[in-house]
């Protein structure tokens, strides 16, 4: 089934009833609940709290006591709980760990603390802003690698208790948009995405971007960016205009989960995604969907739990006749990821993505989005997806 280019309304009638549901859902639940994030803190609540830290390392000193900072554990689902407006967030009373500064074990960590803690300060106080790849590179030996500075921009982010933008630290974006959007970031710059076979990338500034336009019927986010190359190579955005589609490529970074974020938040218009049928995939689709137990301290303004699972569904394996060479084994690895999955929280309360979750588990296969090639060449801009979105093939 090929949908020509301005598909004709009666293309989009399920998707309109969806879109209606899905409002008045949000008006039953109190729109607040799950459309307002936090609320972003000013320059002087940081300059505040991070002199409050400060004070309270030198009333250590002079008391002779060793400082350490308290930080909320985020590596623990001790710490989580799960509402299914919100995702996973992190309770307000939550078990923490101390980085001491006479511990040879968090004595280095403790001195990068502060050592971050000051250049935020210096940020907020100039009104400037950084990324995280700028303060690697400011001492780049003492940091050793990337990830430690990302995760003591998240310790900060989370000791503080504000969103990572209020830091005044931003990241550089991997993920891509195009489709039926226009928007001006902080600078000025007019951005107007496209829907051919280019694509435009995620800002690197969400909280900056205004003006933002939009006519979409629907939002697809796609996992890989090969998929999302193909669709844009297929013109999908064309044929199924209007509509907007995302990726993050793989497992999306903060900036494509808060842009996802915002255009529901502004637009509420349906959004959905096609992962791999794989435990890898629907991880990914629930970090959209719920959050991660890492970020939960910011999930109010990170998650979209009206977000429905379009393909690759387990099931669609045997509905479609995909054949058995186009399958491949689960591994160790990816059974002990969807037994892990199946313990979370929000299953219990999506009992058909259990079952999904379950017909992988039972027939001990997977399969990427690709195994529709086998059908044919454009089955999925073609047929696959079409038929999903004029039908409701969503979970």
């Amino acid at each position: 089934m090929a949908v020509a280019p301005g598909a004709e309304a009666a293309f989009f009638e399920v998707l309109d009833r969806h879109r209606a549901s899905l409002v008045a859902a949000l008006r039953r639940g109190g729109a607040e609940a799950g459309t307002q994030g936090t609320r972003l803190a000013s320059s002087a609540e940081i300059l505040a709290s991070i002199e409050n830290i400060m004070q309270d390392i030198i009333t250590s000193l002079a008391r002779k006591e060793a400082p350490a900072f308290t930080i909320g554990n985020r590596s623990s689902w001790e710490n989580i709980k799960f509402e299914d407006s919100v995702g996973l967030q992190m309770v307000a009373h939550c078990t923490t760990r101390k980085i001491k500064s006479d511990s040879p074990k968090s004595v280095k960590n403790f001195a990068l603390i502060l050592k971050i803690l000051s250049m935020i300060y210096k940020l907020v106080q100039s009104n400037t802003y950084a990324t995280k790849r700028d303060i690697y590179y400011t001492d780049s030996q003492l940091f050793g690698n990337q990830t430690v500075v990302d995760n003591i921009i998240n310790d900060i982010s989370c000791m503080l208790r504000v969103p990572r933008r209020s830091l005044h630290i931003l990241s550089t974006s991997k993920g891509l948009i195009a489709g039926n959007l226009r928007y001006i970031e902080e600078d000025g710059t007019k951005v107007h995405c496209p829907c051919g076979a280019t694509a435009v990338a995620v800002p690197s500034n969400i909280q900056g971007i205004r003006n933002i336009i939009t006519d979409a019927k629907f939002l697809l986010i796609v996992e890989k960016d090969a998929t999302f190359q193909r669709l844009l190579d297929d013109d999908f955005c064309n044929k199924m205009s209007p509509c907007i589609l995302v990726t993050g490529k793989g497992v999306p970074d903060l900036n494509t989960r808060l842009l996802v974020k915002k255009l529901w938040d502004s637009f509420h218009i349906p959004v959905f995604t096609l992962v791999d049928a794989d435990p890898h995939g629907i991880e990914i689709m629930c970090i959209y969907k719920y959050g991660s137990m890492s970020m939960s301290f910011e999930a109010h303004n990170l998650t979209v739990p009206a977000m429905r699972w379009l393909g690759l569904l387990p099931s669609d394996i045997k509905r479609l006749n995909i054949p058995r060479d186009s399958l491949i084994p689960l591994t160790k690895q990816d059974q002990v990821k969807l037994d892990s999955i199946l313990k979370r929280p929000y299953v219990t309360c999506q009992p058909v993505w259990r079952r999904e979750m379950e017909i992988m588990a039972n027939s001990k296969m997977k399969a990427e989005i690709q195994a529709l090639t086998s059908l044919s060449s454009d089955y999925l801009s073609r047929v696959y997806l079409p038929n999903k979105l004029k039908f409701g093939g969503w979970i």
